[in-house]
């Protein structure tokens, strides 16, 4: 069949590596110019997020560039250690930074999708015989099937379910990062600084020990913004943070040269059914959550099952459609009920800040916290395609 896919960040290269495979015709449109450089660490917990890496054939490129996570330090104005968090904690079995993933799933399937940068979708259509797009450049085409793989601002969502099909919950939290350079000194770990209802944070670079990439997590209501606009984005974060002290002042003066910016409420999506008829969500776009709730590993083991569906359900589409959304409906609901890293994060009072500390602070309790992370990612069942999707799976 011949296949768009909206996006090109974890899900869209992911589905079409498999898609691929099969033999369709597919292509990835993406409205960035190239593929995004910034974007926090991400991490993968447990057997079945792996073993989908390992079938894609990208688990051993993965591994060369784990940055092993870091431990979190939270510290006072004064840099007094307030609560440790140890490295496991945060980065699960396997972390990479999130610009490393996408490229590397980029090369991985570009030998069998096309890619088209700088471009977005304006239109869709469908009817009996496919779907019409036209797109922000002007090019208009048919295709079998559209796949949404383009996150929480899902653009097919966007032109193709009715709002009222559509729940965006804004979970009052707003997540920012930047890279700067590491005039600070910064290694080993992480270092977060918390007042209440807002948190700021600074790492070395894995890859350049002269660069730092900072956290900043705040609570607020929420923002009307341009999306599209850096300048508006920098301009709330400087807003929220001037006056505070620590080292968020020297961090804040790297924000006007920031060219990368990584800058989103932290909210949770659901729509009524992942499907119309020709064209279905993958990923964040029909079942996300920004920050903290298994987002990257559940669009990668998602598009795996999307294309093992299509692989055994042959043409009939609506069939492979009804089955994804039947074996992952369950389990993502759940993981989504894990996106409360703001209230985390950033405590929205001096009490909350002081519980947290205290209570993880605690061996007992900051094992339990890991053994419940690694729970949910557990909760996701791998089918294991024998039939036509077991010649995707590279030996």
């Amino acid at each position: 069949m011949k296949v768009l896919v909206s996006g090109a960040s974890v899900a869209g290269p992911s589905v079409a590596l498999w898609l691929g495979r099969a033999g369709h015709d597919v292509t990835v449109v993406e409205i960035a110019p190239a593929l995004r450089q910034g974007g926090y660490a991400v991490d993968f917990r447990g057997e079945v997020f792996t073993t989908v890496l390992e079938r894609m054939g990208v688990l051993s490129d993965l591994r060369s560039l784990q940055t092993g996570g870091n431990a979190m330090r939270f510290v006072d104005a004064s840099g007094r250690q307030l609560m440790r968090l140890p490295a496991e904690f945060a980065g699960g079995e396997l972390e990479v930074l999130r610009a490393d993933l996408s490229r590397v799933l980029y090369e991985h399937s570009r030998a069998q999708a096309t890619y088209r940068f700088g471009d977005s979708i304006a239109s869709l259509q469908e009817h009996a015989a496919g779907v019409d797009v036209r797109f922000e450049s002007g090019i208009e085409d048919t295709y079998d099937l559209v796949i949404g793989a383009d996150g929480m601002h899902s653009v097919v969502r966007r032109l193709a379910w009715p709002k009222e099909r559509v729940v965006e919950r804004h979970l009052n939290y707003y997540v920012g990062g930047w890279e700067v350079p590491n005039t600070l000194g910064i290694s080993g770990d992480t270092l977060m600084y918390n007042v209440p209802g807002k948190l700021a944070s600074v790492g070395a670079d894995r890859r350049d020990p002269g660069l730092a990439q900072t956290l900043f997590v705040f609570k607020s209501k929420e923002l009307t913004y341009d999306r599209r606009d850096l300048d508006q984005q920098k301009a709330i974060l400087r807003a929220g943070y001037t006056g505070l002290g620590w080292h968020v002042p020297e961090l804040l003066k790297g924000l006007p040269a920031a060219t990368e910016l990584y800058f989103d409420s932290i909210s949770r999506v659901s729509v009524d059914r992942w499907s119309t008829d020709r064209i279905v969500l993958l990923g964040d776009a029909g079942y996300g959550a920004t920050f903290g709730a298994l987002g990257t590993g559940t669009a990668v083991v998602g598009a795996y099952v999307l294309a093992g569906e299509l692989a055994e359900a042959g043409d009939d589409f609506r069939a492979a459609f009804g089955r994804y959304e039947a074996r992952l409906r369950k389990s993502v609901s759940t993981t989504q009920d894990g996106s409360r890293a703001g209230s985390f994060m950033a405590p929205a009072t001096r009490f909350g800040l002081t519980a947290r500390n205290r209570i993880l602070d605690i061996p007992f309790f900051n094992n339990q916290m890991i053994k419940m992370a690694q729970k949910m990612s557990e909760l996701i069942e791998l089918p294991d395609y024998s039939g036509k999707q077991g010649k995707l799976v590279q030996e």
